[in-house]
């Protein structure tokens, strides 16, 4: 077990989903107060707990379950090639989700109690991805999993917990929150869940062959690069109405880098097959992190 093999499993190319939300959510609450560097990097560290905590999951149970194989056409998987033992996996997954519960005391301590209940959801919600009798990704709802956690939940979080450190006598209410921050998690959480599509697109084979009924398995191939079309559309949407919205030019950038590159993908998609969609895989987390760095430049000035 080579220390390459853990980083790999990490899959460092698709991090992207869990860095992004929470460094444009604080820059959305650190707007409104003083930017609390430490909220932050609490946050981040959850998130990134969560997702390679998720991540060494799926790689472990896929592998017992065989949906990865020697036909797999993605990057290799540390359990299936042998690289790491499932059982060692599982139970480094289990120390990550015990520091994202630590993270996730700290947080509830600014932010309430809501934030403790997010954090149990979220830990019991990255093992029920790939595990348990109903498995998120296995029944086609991983799309929604990534849209909530990795776009609303992780930017509006980030976003008030900034807030929050500034005055802990607020309380956490979804209806108080500013329409513009709920356009630029949707815009993020739409973004993230382009890139599990053009996973599970490019994964439409091997998943079959296993009964792994992702929402890309239930659609086909045909439907589902449409349906990453409307993904990046949608994203770009959402940030032309919150550059509206909120009278900032510079916001249009960030609208226009998410139309422009959501587009360029979608077209490049539209043509690819098996293999050739392993690049669109990067190229749509680096999307992601082009247009959350666009958003907090246009944020910050």
């Amino acid at each position: 077990m080579a220390a390459s093999d853990w980083i790999l499993a990490t899959r460092p190319k698709t991090l992207a989903a869990g860095i992004v939300p929470v460094i444009v959510g604080a820059c959305i609450g650190a707007a409104e107060t003083q930017f609390n560097v430490l909220i932050m990097l609490a946050c981040l560290g959850g998130a990134l707990c969560i997702q390679i905590a998720c991540n060494f999951i799926n790689d472990a149970l896929d592998a017992i379950k065989g949906a990865d194989t020697e036909e797999r056409i993605g990057p290799k998987r540390a359990v299936a090639s042998g690289a790491i033992s499932a059982r060692s996996m599982l139970i480094v997954s289990m120390f990550i989700l015990a520091a994202a519960l630590g993270i996730g005391i700290y947080l509830s301590l600014i932010g309430g109690w809501i934030f403790f209940i997010l954090g149990i959801v979220s830990i019991i919600c990255a093992y029920t991805y790939t595990g348990g009798p109903y498995p998120l990704a296995y029944i086609g709802l991983g799309d929604v999993f990534v849209f909530l956690f990795f776009g609303l939940f992780a930017v509006l979080g980030s976003a008030f917990l900034q807030v929050a450190g500034a005055n802990t006598d607020i309380t956490f209410r979804l209806d108080g929150l500013p329409i513009t921050w709920w356009l630029i998690a949707a815009a993020i959480g739409f973004q993230a869940t382009a890139i599990i599509a053009v996973n599970n697109l490019r994964d439409i084979e091997t998943d079959q062959q296993v009964n792994k009924n992702t929402l890309a398995v239930r659609m086909g191939a045909k439907l589902t690069k449409i349906y990453i079309f409307i993904l990046h559309l949608a994203a770009a949407s959402a940030l032309f109405a919150a550059a509206n919205l909120y009278e900032q030019t510079l916001l249009f950038i960030s609208a226009g880098i998410a139309l422009c590159g959501g587009l360029g993908l979608s077209i490049g998609i539209a043509r690819a097959e098996k293999t050739a969609l392993n690049k669109f895989l990067g190229l749509s987390a680096a999307l992601e992190m082009l247009t959350g760095l666009s958003l907090v430049i246009c944020l910050a000035l």
